[in-house]
């Protein structure tokens, strides 16, 4: 077992100084000794036998269920290690991937029902588990950093100042109705609200998310123009001068892909405008990550820009701007993960222990995941007509000027998430 094991991972771990100690307690160290050494030690002859079998599974199950123990670093730091290698893949995990790979379209075939199961399965979660590591306004997608070192809650706010001014949402668009698909906790609706004047409707699979946002527009005053509904965007009617989604796309799965655009695209009126911020990988279609598929994300999938561009054009719909966020999302995980690990006990008695494993091995893999390999954000604006947006993209930072404006004079201090 010990050969096997070592002859596997010398074949895949060429970069960094990696030392792993089996159950047996035999240690072997791989890499080409590069940066920090990071030490793992293997508890159980099960957890070999898993690494061997599954490692794409098996790797986070052994670390939730303590048979993979961090001697030294973090499992942020292996993960760097793991994930930052010259093959995404290990050689010997390639059967496994082409497998999910057949399955995928059985995996993310999500029906209203299963749609919604899905979505309670992680954002029903206990509401304290969310306010501990999140920003003040509980944004919990990838934040827009102008500077390296913009704080996490002034860097939410830079996202929805960008995405607002995507929208082209001028004056004289005030009390345009505005449809937010997968809203959230309803931050992005509230401020498309207070700042432009419009009206929104949000809507979310999630009854905690559904009603804190109905909560908060109500003790903000602005339930007259933010109302939130636990609704499936496949039975919406209505139509909308601009449409947004943040987050939401990477749950939608890919047979759903047409549907999802057809759909915009009939909501969207002639003249109005839509963005679309979500996941995406910088390389080919693939598969969602089968321990992330199972413990933290079921039905859901990051699509490929190659995926979703020719849905885009069978829909009907233009795309005016496409723009690519590299490590926005690596430095967002990292406030998450570091504010959640400094309420870890806190975490562990809402839950218990094997919870905050899970949790930290999410967010560090996430991380790594757009650190080190080919994960980023897209944004794509979309239209109907080749004339409602300008021609050039400095009216973008015209309108975030505008709106920073606004806010100096309407906003008080953003409080930090736990104050």
């Amino acid at each position: 077992m010990d050969r096997l094991l070592q002859f596997l991972l010398k074949s895949f771990i060429s970069r960094g100084n990696f030392r792993v100690t089996t159950s047996r307690g035999t240690t072997f160290t791989f890499g080409d000794g590069s940066g920090p050494l990071v030490a793992i030690r293997l508890v159980t002859r099960a957890a070999e036998w898993g690494i061997i079998l599954d490692p794409e599974l098996k790797f986070g199950e052994s670390y939730m269920d303590g048979s993979l123990v961090v001697e030294q670093g973090s499992i942020a730091d292996v993960l760097s290690v793991a994930l930052g290698q010259k093959s995404e893949l290990p050689q010997w995990a390639r059967p496994q991937f082409l497998i999910r790979f057949l399955w995928r379209r059985i995996q993310q075939f999500n029906p209203r029902k299963r749609a919604r199961k899905n979505v309670a399965h992680h954002y029903d979660l206990d509401g304290r588990l969310y306010s501990l590591f999140l920003d003040a306004d509980r944004q919990y997608s990838c934040a827009y950093f102008e500077r390296p070192d913009q704080s996490l809650d002034d860097a939410q706010l830079a996202k929805k100042r960008h995405l607002a001014s995507k929208l082209r949402l001028t004056p004289d668009k005030k009390d345009a109705r505005i449809l937010d698909i997968g809203c959230g906790w309803g931050g992005l609706g509230l401020y498309l609200a207070e700042f432009a004047g419009a009206d929104v409707t949000g809507i979310t699979l999630s009854e905690e998310q559904h009603a804190i946002a109905n909560e908060r527009a109500m003790e903000r005053g602005l339930s007259d123009r933010a109302r939130f509904r636990l609704q499936d965007y496949r039975d919406l009617h209505d139509r909308f001068d601009r449409i947004v989604s943040v987050g939401m796309f990477e749950h939608v799965g890919v047979n759903h892909f047409e549907t999802y655009f057809n759909k915009a695209a009939e909501l969207l009126k002639d003249d109005g405008v839509m963005v679309l911020h979500a996941i995406g990988r910088s390389e080919g279609p693939s598969v969602t990550n089968p321990w992330i598929a199972k413990y933290i994300f079921p039905g859901g999938y990051i699509p490929s820009l190659s995926e979703v561009l020719p849905r885009i054009e069978k829909s009907g719909l233009l795309v005016t701007d496409i723009e690519i966020l590299r490590l926005h999302y690596a430095e967002t995980l990292k406030h998450w993960r570091e504010r959640f690990l400094a309420h870890r006990e806190e975490v562990e008695r809402i839950y218990d222990q094997r919870f905050v494993r899970m949790w930290e091995f999410y967010l560090a893999a996430s991380e790594m995941s757009f650190r080190e390999q080919n994960l980023m954000v897209f944004q794509i604006q979309m239209t109907k007509r080749q004339d409602v947006v300008p021609i050039t993209r400095d009216y973008i930072v015209r309108e975030e000027q505008r709106f920073r404006a606004l806010e100096d004079k309407r906003m008080a201090p953003l409080r930090l998430a736990g104050e």
